[in-house]
């Protein structure tokens, strides 16, 4: 259980930090992330001054960093811990394997917002469109993820 709990308080660390780091960020990154359209995506870079896209890219590999712990815990969470042992096959793979989902989308949308805020690319509209879906995939996935766990919790709670 060491490394369940190494991966998630790193990953709790990491997101502090994240937060901390981008707070004087505005609009805020999320808003950027669910930029769909190249010209929603540009309003906000060209909102920030010069050292906030310089701060947003500078912080990407610590979000990368963030990822894989993030995605390690889960998967080490409901693998190596008793908490979903009395659950079905397919909600502790689905469980199992939803963090690193979420992981991989966020590495996707990752690159591409690299790719993005490294020059103007508005010719290339299915990329933002795409890194957005990514996004909110992530998102999603995670919200998900923390209501089974969740309701793993309660149950465990119950059952003692």
């Amino acid at each position: 259980m060491f490394i369940v709990w190494l991966t998630g308080i790193a990953a709790l660390i990491l997101c502090a930090g994240s937060v901390w780091y981008l707070a004087p960020l505005y609009p805020g990154i999320v808003v950027l992330e669910l930029a769909f359209t190249p010209r929603s995506f540009g309003t906000v870079v060209h909102a920030w001054p010069p050292e906030y896209l310089l701060q947003y890219r500078s912080f990407l590999p610590m979000d990368f960093l963030l990822l894989l712990c993030y995605g390690s815990f889960g998967y080490l969470l409901v693998s190596r811990s008793t908490l979903f042992s009395g659950r079905s096959p397919a909600l502790r793979m689905t469980s199992a394997w939803a963090l690193p989902m979420a992981a991989i989308l966020g590495t996707t949308e990752n690159a591409l917002q690299l790719w993005l805020t490294a020059a103007p690319r508005f010719g290339v509209p299915l990329a933002y469109a795409f890194a957005a879906a990514c996004t909110a995939s992530k998102w999603a996935i995670v919200a998900g993820f923390a209501l089974v766990l969740a309701y793993a919790l309660l149950r465990d709670a119950d059952r003692a």
